[in-house]
């Protein structure tokens, strides 16, 4: 008997999820996944290649509301030389029910989305209430999907923004001005946009670090979403050690976050340096901020339950409006 599923392009994902929604529905995928309702293990990852290029598998199963799938997810930084994103994904949706293929569809989007929705989900609980200074440290699609993800949370009125290449900056304020209406600054330098900003994004494909302590104002709350292997780190260690630190899965960090775990095993500090998920924070199992001075970070690895209910919210809204294709096996 063939499968029937719902093929789904980058531009029907796009247009079914909106940021505010998928921010919603982050907020809730977190904190099923700290309140153990979620069955989901440790990514497997494959190095490939000469250039070391990542490969990996993400699984993750929720039962309410049900849903089930993987996502298929590569990183190979030197595709730019062949007019592809460097970061490509698929997802498969499975019928909870039957096991049964019922969607395919694109994952770049719904990693770069849910990615800023999950940040922007942690400057809700830890940034400062009126923080309004926005640090980009990056310019390429997280920059951009931080940006309009952290309007939803927070009343931005300063953006800045760093990169390696001007002309990358200079494309990044080009294209994000008119669709934010906040002035965006271009700076010649890291530490010109860290300072004093309260809101601070690091998303490079650097593996060392790239903001150091000294630049980071006292109350900012940063958020590090670039470093995902256990020998990177985007963030000089003490400013790990000098903050109250937060992660999305404490089982993940402590394995794959390097700039968790090579501090860890540097005897900068324990594992209970990280104080807690942001799905606890969201049940209000942990404190969060506890001083307008205190500096929080939050350490993002991203979690196959992210994406699966992304995918799923998608799926659902494409079959009530007839979105896609669909095919059969």
């Amino acid at each position: 008997m063939a499968q029937h599923f719902r093929l789904l392009t980058e531009q029907h994902v796009h247009s079914l999820l909106p940021m505010s929604d998928l921010i919603a529905a982050m907020e809730s995928a977190l904190a099923r996944f700290s309140a153990g309702e979620v069955l989901q293990p440790l990514r497997a990852v494959l190095t490939v290649g000469p250039t070391k290029a990542y490969y990996g598998l993400m699984p993750a199963y929720m039962p309410t509301p049900a849903c089930m799938g993987a996502k298929i997810v590569t990183v190979f930084a030197e595709n730019h030389t062949k007019g592809l994103p460097s970061h490509l994904a698929t997802i498969l949706l499975f019928d909870p029910d039957t096991g049964s293929l019922i969607a395919m569809m694109d994952g770049r989007y719904i990693t770069e989305g849910r990615t800023a929705a999950v940040s922007a989900v942690s400057a809700r609980f830890l940034a400062k209430a009126n923080a309004s200074r926005l640090a980009l440290i990056g310019s390429g699609v997280q920059a951009r999907s931080h940006l309009e993800a952290l309007t939803h949370v927070r009343q931005l009125q300063d953006v800045r923004v760093w990169s390696p290449r001007p002309q990358s900056r200079r494309q990044f304020i080009d294209e994000m001005s008119p669709r934010v209406a906040i002035p965006i600054r271009e700076c010649s330098t890291p530490d010109a946009a860290v300072a004093g900003a309260d809101l601070i994004v690091v998303a490079t494909a650097s593996k060392t670090p790239v903001v150091e302590s000294e630049w980071v104002a006292d109350g900012a709350h940063v958020m590090c979403v670039g470093a995902c292997r256990p020998d990177q780190r985007e963030m000089a260690p003490a400013l790990v050690k000098r903050a109250r630190l937060y992660v999305d899965s404490r089982a993940g960090a402590l394995v794959e976050a390097g700039d968790v775990v090579m501090n860890i095993a540097d005897g900068l500090f324990e594992a209970s340096h990280v104080r807690g998920e942001i799905g606890q924070l969201v049940l209000g199992r942990v404190a969060g901020r506890a001083s307008d001075a205190e500096v929080t970070i939050f350490k993002s690895l991203g979690m196959a339950v992210e994406d699966v209910v992304a995918a799923d919210l998608v799926f659902r809204r494409a079959s009530e409006t007839g979105a896609g294709t669909e095919l059969s096996l």
